[in-house]
């Protein structure tokens, strides 16, 4: 008796996992480092998150209008890019700024481009180096109990000592959501514990950046620093993007070794950028240039078809 064979073409394995159920979990794995911000930067803060999140869902629903799309705000992605762009930004900016950062990730960077799926970088990130590059005076001023002060980072530039211990809990000047290192790995384990995210980007970005880190620490006398390594670890937005930015699925590779790959090359980027660079915005740029890379690792990586020279 003939069998029936359904033939289909890819993809044979499906998840039961939906666009929207995935933006979910991260929105709610943001959660921990969203409140801490609002708590340490007060009501303007609250009112950043959801004026960047309510402009980006606006100016996605309006393009898609606009262009006769189907409206795809349902799916969170719009709402995502505002959130991760709101704990990008100094609690201190004027309230025009998330509305034109937000205009810049989505309509120039993701829905210009094919929209969700098709953009080429992080659209978050895409719109914080714009809004760096425009605006550099008011996207570095941050304010800490009223007090605009300088960041750690900065401090360590500057060859001074930097306390460890309110840089993992938070309680420094920085922007929105990238000054508590603990609310970020709280985020970041949910994540892993779920499997949204692989555990390779963030291993090797971390492990990579922390491998060269103590190198020039012992290079420039100061020894096997561990305090040293812990304040470059916790500073900045190595912690957010580490788990949340870098590990995009639409600008980070797909196959597992272009997954170390990737990651390698963004520790070594932003270790570059952090101490040999001028300005001490690293993180952003660092995962730019490696979305932009991202092609090529993938060629170089993708792994051999059975009967094309791969092993059996």
């Amino acid at each position: 008796m003939e069998q029936m064979m359904k033939i289909s073409s890819s993809p044979h394995i499906r998840d039961q996992e939906t666009t929207s159920g995935i933006m979910k979990q991260v929105i709610v794995a943001l959660m921990p480092a969203t409140i801490f911000g609002i708590y340490n930067f007060g009501i303007r803060a609250l009112f950043i998150i959801l004026l960047t999140v309510g402009s980006s869902i606006g100016f996605e629903a309006g393009y898609q209008k606009l262009t006769g799309q189907k409206i795809t705000i349902y799916d969170l992605s719009a709402a995502l890019t505002g959130l991760l762009l709101a704990l990008n930004l100094p609690s201190s900016v004027p309230f025009w700024m998330p509305v034109i950062g937000s205009f810049f990730a989505i309509v120039v960077v993701k829905q210009l481009f094919g929209g969700l799926g098709q953009n080429f970088m992080n659209p978050a990130l895409g719109a914080k180096c714009f809004l760096l590059i425009s605006f550099a005076a008011r996207m570095t001023i941050f304010t800490y109990d009223a007090v605009s002060s300088a960041t750690p980072l900065v401090s360590l530039k500057l060859g001074e000592r930097v306390k460890v211990l309110p840089m993992f809990v938070g309680t420094i000047p920085g922007t929105i959501g990238e000054t508590s290192a603990l609310a970020l790995i709280l985020g970041g384990c949910y994540l892993l514990i779920r499997r949204i995210i692989n555990y390779r980007i963030p291993a090797c970005y971390l492990g990579t950046f922390s491998i060269l880190i103590l190198i020039y620490a012992m290079a420039t006398g100061r020894g096997f620093d561990i305090s040293f390594l812990m304040a470059h670890l916790f500073g900045g937005s190595l912690m957010l993007g580490a788990f949340f930015m870098a590990t995009d699925y639409v600008t980070s590779p797909v196959t597992s070794m272009g997954k170390v790959l990737f990651g390698v090359i963004l520790g070594i980027l932003t270790f570059l950028f952090r101490i040999f660079g001028a300005y001490c915005e690293d993180v952003s740029y660092a995962i730019i240039l490696g979305n932009l890379l991202v092609p090529l690792i993938e060629r170089i990586t993708v792994p051999k078809a059975f009967g094309k020279g791969a092993k059996e």
